[in-house]
């Protein structure tokens, strides 16, 4: 009798075993389908691939990115977006494409993660939206924004506000955009020759980055500097 009860146990337990191992790839379809549907619609998590937007966010460090908030507000001067570049700025680092599909998949899903820099998003922080008259410098060397200076104490320890004059009229469904790494960041003041003036449209963007999560030291929340507070709306 004990050696049936034995038997039964031992069957029992590679059952157990068993069933386990057929649930186990299952359980990891289902948690990545539902990363990915997250990613997709609600958050996603950028890695930070270039030094554009020192100190305020730093070469690897990860940020979220909500997908849904220009849904529910429009956006606003001060807001750091995510945003695509494809078919129109150049990457601000070097990409190479994966030599073979396995490769391709894994970047894909690092990309899709956080883990490494997609082939041409951007990050940098919104300062004028449609209509705004966007101009480098006033007498103090500030930018302004229809006439009011921005004060940046979010700008890189010895930068100035822009290193070229400009004087832009953001045009509709537009926005003009710059790294807070002025000397180092490849952004609208670069592309003032192409169309839209330098402008980026705003069905490109992907999200507003609103809290740094790695590294855990320096997690913290992304919010609107105060200077933004003070322009009309």
């Amino acid at each position: 009798m004990v050696a049936a009860d034995t038997q039964r146990t031992s069957a029992d337990g590679k059952g157990r075993k068993g069933s386990w191992l057929r649930e186990y790839p299952v359980l990891i379809v289902v948690a990545l389908g539902l990363a990915l549907l997250i990613k997709s619609f609600v958050v996603q998590a950028f890695y930070i691939p270039s030094e554009s937007m020192q100190n305020t966010l730093l070469v690897n460090d990860r940020v979220l990115v909500n997908k849904l908030v220009y849904h529910v507000r429009d956006i606003e001067r001060g807001d750091i977006v995510v945003f695509s570049g494809v078919d129109s700025w150049d990457p601000e680092v070097p990409y190479e494409e994966p030599g073979n599909p396995i490769a391709g998949f894994f970047h894909w899903v690092g990309t899709a993660f956080g883990v490494v820099p997609g082939e041409k998003d951007y990050i940098k922080r919104v300062i004028g939206v449609p209509g705004d008259n966007v101009k480098c410098c006033d007498s103090k060397g500030r930018i302004t924004v229809n006439g009011t200076p921005l004060n940046e104490s979010y700008l890189y320890p010895g930068d100035v506000p822009s290193d070229t004059s400009f004087d832009v009229t953001v045009p509709k469904d537009r926005l003009w955009v710059m790294g807070d790494h002025r000397s180092l960041s490849f952004d609208s003041r670069r592309h003032t020759g192409d169309p839209g003036g330098g402008t980026i449209p705003m069905d490109k963007v992907i999200g507003r980055a609103f809290v740094l999560v790695w590294p855990f030291d320096r997690a913290k929340v992304l919010p609107i500097p105060e200077t933004f507070a003070r322009l009309a709306p």
